[in-house]
């Protein structure tokens, strides 16, 4: 006896007449639609709407040479100067704690610019500069400020603190000890400019009528 396929579907065997069924072939076809619909956002449609609206952004490189972090901290090229070099926050940092604010200028110039700031600051820039200042006390100029970073002091230092220091400074750095070296009789002159601004503004502090 010859078993027959029940028709209806109940057997898997059974397939309607004129009609080929091949599971490679549908197989790989719904391979190539589920590659079709698959899209770049790494199941992250959010990150496909960013990246396909987004415009390519120009960014400046910093100025230091060799370096490729971005260049968003201007820094002057020279004193008075309105040139601008832009460095990354790390050169930026670099750059500041070697910039020497009396380059170019002799004792009794630093001087008289000192001398011309504080005639010259209304009370809008003073109050601007205690700002800036921060921990000072608020009676010392802009480049009294400076001229103790040169020296590598903090705001309250007294005018003892302050020969102490240039007294070391001047000493490491003076040509007679270093010689031929150009970067330290650069900051030479300016641990003397320094201590001229800051040894002229002790001498109006403290000085009285006869």
């Amino acid at each position: 006896m010859v078993a027959h396929p029940v028709k209806g579907g109940q057997n898997p065997a059974y397939r309607p007449s004129g009609v080929t069924f091949n599971l490679g072939l549908s197989i790989a076809r719904w391979r190539g639609m589920a590659r079709s619909s698959r899209s770049n956002d790494w199941g992250f449609p959010r990150w496909r709407e960013y990246g396909a609206s987004r415009e390519a952004t120009k960014v400046r490189l910093c100025d230091r040479h060799g370096c490729e972090e971005p260049g968003n901290c201007p820094a002057p090229k020279s004193p008075n100067s309105p040139e601008r070099w832009y460095f990354c926050q790390a050169h930026a940092a670099e750059y500041n704690r070697g910039w020497n604010y009396f380059e170019g200028l002799n004792a009794e110039e630093a001087a008289e610019r000192e001398q011309a700031e504080r005639r010259d600051a209304s009370g809008y820039e003073q109050s601007r500069y205690q700002s800036w200042a921060g921990s000072g006390d608020g009676s010392r100029s802009r480049d009294e400020m400076r001229a103790l970073e040169v020296l590598e002091l903090e705001t309250d230092a007294t005018f003892d603190d302050i020969k102490l220091a240039w007294r070391r400074l001047a000493k490491s750095n003076h040509p007679d000890v270093r010689p031929g070296d150009k970067d330290a009789a650069t900051r030479f002159q300016a641990i003397q400019a320094a201590y001229d601004v800051l040894r002229a503004a002790e001498e109006r502090r403290t000085w009285k009528p006869a």
